[in-house]
């Protein structure tokens, strides 16, 4: 049985108050639209079609490769209007769930209950009870409450209709062949002078065609987002889902109300994360790291026992970051794509990493650059020295071997190798491979010049 999904998204989202398409606004670091269409990705569709309209061409866009097909919905005529511009693509048979764009957190688990429900013969929508409805379209049940008769919308709900908590979340799953039926058959007449979609429902029941509610598993995966407000609340719903599953697999967070991931974080058991930390892209933390406060970090995979200073600034883009066994990095290091850190390697306070391997035991504790370099094992590498691996239209590699000692305020000029055991004078700026075992010095000699006088100030 074909199954086709359905997602709105052509509305502007005028109470966000921005110019950004309201399904393009982000929740964990992915726009709202991304995250029901990862939902709509794991149900083996055979067909998702993308109802767009305000800003269709940005919306589209930021589909990227999920395999939607997209309709325009132009102009934005109600719910009933959006569904009628996708039924042309809908299979003759089969079933269609309909989902919102700006509804991001509905579960898989809920949809294909909502499938299910439906079966290719009846009528299944998603509802919830909220202790505040508002907004929400009722439903209507007959007097025992078992049969759902329809939906009335808020603004055409009666006082009494209004007291009913029992909500229709703007999903739900129809037979395709009536839900073409009934589309054809909506009209307007409502105070809003819209094409209700809910309209399907006092049809489905005039034909006899069986009407289900099935109830979503919680409040947070069919929360909409109309405004700032509810997306920051949404935010945190998430979030602190996201804390608690971590903390029952035994990783211990300073305060979920001060965590955000965007991204995925896989954490092993003992490990340690303090407050204001931000990660994004794929971060794996293994056993008994410790993450201090404020950090951020990106597209990283950090070794266990490490620790990680506050404020420290880590972002792996798409070469990633590698932290070793038991290494130190922080604070205020900062770490940026191709830093791939040995075992109990200290990074240092203003240390910045791009590009480099450090061997094991490595040290570069305080004001320091390391740029396409490598570096051996046991190196202790100098306060303000840097690696000048940039010659104004390409990049050179400086390679350091192990047990080199760089005194402070150095400039090593790539390509350049320092042999084994080399010691390089502080102050130095070394264009030359310096040969292993020694010292090698670069740098004006001292002089201290008799009878010089400092200039003094002339008098006006």
């Amino acid at each position: 049985m074909a199954l086709d999904i359905v997602i709105m998204a052509a509305g502007k989202g005028t109470r966000m108050k921005s110019a950004r398409p309201k399904v393009l606004h982000r929740l964990a670091g992915r726009s709202l639209l991304q995250h029901v269409l990862q939902t709509a990705s794991t149900l083996g569709a055979d067909r998702i079609i993308v109802i767009t309209g305000h800003g269709a061409e940005e919306v589209e866009a930021s589909a990227g490769t999920s395999g939607a097909v997209f309709v325009r919905q132009m102009p934005q005529l109600g719910t009933g209007h959006a569904v009628q511009q996708a039924a042309p693509m809908l299979h003759d048979q089969g079933t269609t769930l309909i989902l919102n764009g700006d509804v991001p957190l509905v579960a898989p688990a809920t949809a294909r209950h909502l499938i299910d429900d439906c079966a290719g013969e009846r009528l299944a929508l998603l509802t919830i009870e909220l202790p505040d409805a508002t907004g929400y379209g009722r439903v209507i049940r007959d007097a025992e409450g078992d049969e759902v008769l329809g939906i009335v919308e808020h603004k055409d709900a009666t006082p009494e209709q209004r007291a009913i908590r029992e909500v229709y979340t703007g999903m739900m799953a129809a037979p395709n062949a009536a839900l073409k039926r009934w589309l054809s058959q909506l009209t307007n007449d409502n105070v809003q002078g819209e094409y209700y979609l809910t309209d399907v429902v006092a049809m489905a029941e005039a034909e006899g065609v069986h009407v289900v509610a099935t109830r979503a598993a919680n409040e947070t995966e069919v929360l909409g987002v109309n405004s700032p407000a509810q997306l920051a609340d949404l935010e945190r719903r998430y979030q602190r889902g996201l804390a608690d599953a971590l903390m029952e697999q035994g990783v211990r967070i300073a305060d979920p109300a001060r965590f955000d991931v965007r991204g995925e974080l896989a954490c092993a058991p003992d490990v340690d994360i303090d407050v204001n930390c931000v990660f994004e892209g794929r971060v794996e933390i293994g056993e008994g790291a410790h993450i201090g406060p404020h950090c951020y970090i990106r597209n990283a995979v950090i070794a266990p026992h490490a620790v990680i200073h506050p404020f420290t600034h880590m972002d792996g883009e798409a070469l990633g970051v590698k932290i070793g066994r038991g290494a130190l990095v922080g604070p205020f290091a900062r770490l940026r794509p191709g830093a791939d850190l040995g075992e109990e390697v200290h990074i240092g306070n203003f240390v910045e990493v791009k590009n480099s391997t450090l061997g094991k035991g490595a040290k570069a504790n305080h004001l320091a650059y390391l740029g396409d370099a490598t570096v051996g094992e046991r190196v202790n590498y100098g306060a303000g020295s840097i690696t000048a691996n940039y010659d104004g239209a390409n990049k050179h590699r400086t390679v350091i071997g192990p047990e080199v000692h760089v005194g402070s305020n150095c400039v090593l000029v790539a390509p350049l190798t320092l042999g084994e055991g080399a010691t390089i004078g502080a102050g130095s700026t070394i264009n030359k491979d310096a040969p292993p075992g020694q010292l090698t010095v670069a740098r004006a000699r001292q002089m201290s010049i008799t009878g010089w006088k400092r200039p003094v100030k002339q008098k006006k």
